[in-house]
């Protein structure tokens, strides 16, 4: 493309833009702000219904010295909502179509029945990244996920193109009502693949409740007693992790087996079974 003649100045003035914003970097938060974003996130994973003001006074009560107002701030950044009892990480465009929540009084009774995902923030020791996970409900195995520096929808479709890849469609996807989530190309894929797509009520912690309980796995268990220094450690660590989880933890609602050992046994034995109807 050939280079503008115009000067800085007369582009800005054409484009009706402030010289001032085309000079400005977003500067990042100082590390006392990331010091009480990391402690926020800890008490929010432990108490979810926490909203700006009883935030503010817990924080205060270990001595932290801070107004609600900054709070608020840190929260909106985090995508902690006040009002509601779930991380909101995932802004709804109004633009966007919802749909409705199909599992109510639904059984999920095997693996590739329904998969689910969410975002979460995880801090590091100068800034933090966000993780999006996708998760089936039946065997609580974790299917794919990314990280990423920003809110976009770019790693929620790569995680999304993973997992198809890997494990073929489910019948039904349920995610929030985010922005991410409820794009054209995130339910076109959906529906290119042919699974149903389910969206969480608004504010309604509960709907996503699988991803929720890994969230508070991912954190206690590896997020918090680690101390990542870059990207790289985040994604070196959370690919241990989610391995561990699905291969080696037991999981007391899986009757101390593993997640891998539901996903995969499950998945087989529904293969030889079809294999066997097939034959007849």
């Amino acid at each position: 493309m050939k280079e503008s003649n115009l000067s800085v100045r007369r582009q800005c003035q054409l484009l009706t833009l402030n010289r001032s914003t085309l000079y400005y970097a977003k500067q990042p938060e100082n590390q006392y702000n990331l010091a009480l974003m990391r402690r926020i996130d800890e008490l929010y994973t432990q108490m979810p219904f926490y909203g700006v003001r009883k935030m503010t006074a817990h924080l205060n009560d270990e001595g932290a010295c801070v107004n609600h107002k900054r709070v608020s701030r840190l929260m909106r950044l985090m995508g902690l909502e006040a009002i509601y009892p779930k991380p909101n990480l995932s802004k709804r465009n109004q633009t966007h179509p919802r749909y409705p929540y199909l599992l109510k009084g639904v059984s999920i009774t095997r693996p590739n029945q329904v998969w689910s995902t969410d975002i979460t923030y995880i801090p590091m020791e100068r800034g933090f990244v966000y993780l999006v996970a996708i998760l089936d409900w039946h065997s609580r195995y974790v299917l794919s996920h990314r990280v990423s520096s920003t809110l976009d929808g770019d790693f929620c479709l790569a995680a999304l193109e993973e997992a198809l890849a890997k494990y073929g469609p489910p019948d039904i996807f349920n995610t929030d009502q985010g922005s991410q989530f409820t794009s054209e190309r995130w339910t076109g894929r959906l529906k290119e693949a042919g699974i149903q797509i389910s969206m969480d009520g608004r504010g309604r912690y509960l709907d996503n409740i699988f991803v929720e309980r890994l969230w508070r796995s991912v954190k206690y268990e590896e997020v918090y007693i680690k101390r990542y220094e870059t990207v790289r450690e985040v994604k070196v660590g959370l690919k241990e992790y989610f391995h561990l989880y699905n291969h080696q933890r037991l999981h007391q609602a899986l009757g101390y087996k593993t997640p891998s050992h539901i996903f995969h046994s499950q998945n087989y034995n529904d293969h030889v079974l079809k294999e066997r109807r097939t034959m007849v």
